[in-house]
């Protein structure tokens, strides 16, 4: 008696192409109540609370509504990219998680669409942010457009850790409904609510170990023209490592389950 070896050949990239990531992308976006979250709310926020500062400047004669856009875009990406790494939690919830174990699809592949998807959505936040900033009058050079924008961006790369963080902690449907206030909280004590700078000294210094601090001091620096500082940098060094580092242990724990 023969046995016949079938060789089954592994797809490239272990799986990942760019019609799943598109796929994925068009799905989450086709959520309402994430649209409000990551698109609506930012927007609104600036309206309310931006226009009303309108004609105000910085020491360096910036203005005061660019400084809130800046804060609500970074407010807006880490929702938004939060969002995108906790949907883990739905799929596994749902079981989906462990159906895809039986794919070819490698659990690299997998991390990595949703990291992509979180970081297309923080993407999108920042730019509609920043298109109802300008049409409401925020001017500012080019180069900090373009600076701001992008520190905004990938600084919220921590928060698509953190979303993977929570996803493989909390396996539950309603995730975003347990993180949305916690969100606020960590935005409204690093500084993107309130200026670092009106609040009490104590806060100000609580405010420096939050992982909001990073990215907002970093995405606002071009426009305040203090520069990089490196505890921002570090702020947002560390916690990015701690996020991933504790979501690849905890995928790796789940990824082992029968």
């Amino acid at each position: 008696m023969t046995t016949t070896a079938i060789n089954r050949r592994r797809p490239p990239l272990g799986g990942f192409n760019t019609a799943n990531l598109i796929m994925e992308i068009r799905r989450v976006l086709r959520n309402r109540r994430t649209l409000v979250f990551i698109l609506i709310m930012p927007a609104v926020f600036f309206l309310l609370f931006g226009l009303p500062n309108k004609g105000q400047t910085l020491d360096n004669g910036a203005q005061v509504t660019g400084y809130i856009m800046i804060s609500l875009a970074v407010y807006g990406a880490m929702v938004a990219t939060t969002s995108g790494g906790g949907m883990v939690a739905v799929e596994r919830a749902q079981g989906w998680s462990r159906q895809l174990r039986l794919t070819p699809l490698r659990p690299a592949a997998y991390v990595a669409t949703k990291v992509l998807t979180a970081m297309a959505l923080g993407l999108l936040a920042v730019l509609v942010e920043f298109v109802v900033g300008a049409a409401s009058g925020v001017r500012m050079p080019a180069h900090v457009w373009l600076l701001a924008g992008l520190a905004a961006w990938l600084g919220s790369l921590v928060f698509a850790a953190f979303g993977l963080f929570v996803g493989y902690l909390a396996p539950a449907e309603n995730v975003m409904q347990f993180l949305g206030p916690i969100l606020a909280i960590l935005a409204m004590f690093g500084g993107l609510f309130v200026p670092l700078e009106v609040l009490p000294h104590v806060m100000q210094e609580i405010a420096k170990f939050t992982p909001v601090y990073g990215v907002g001091e970093l995405a606002r620096a071009p426009l305040t023209g203090d520069g990089v500082s490196a505890g921002a940098v570090l702020n947002l060094v560390l916690w990015t490592a701690a996020f991933g580092f504790g979501a690849s242990r905890l995928f790796r724990r789940d990824t082992t389950r029968v």
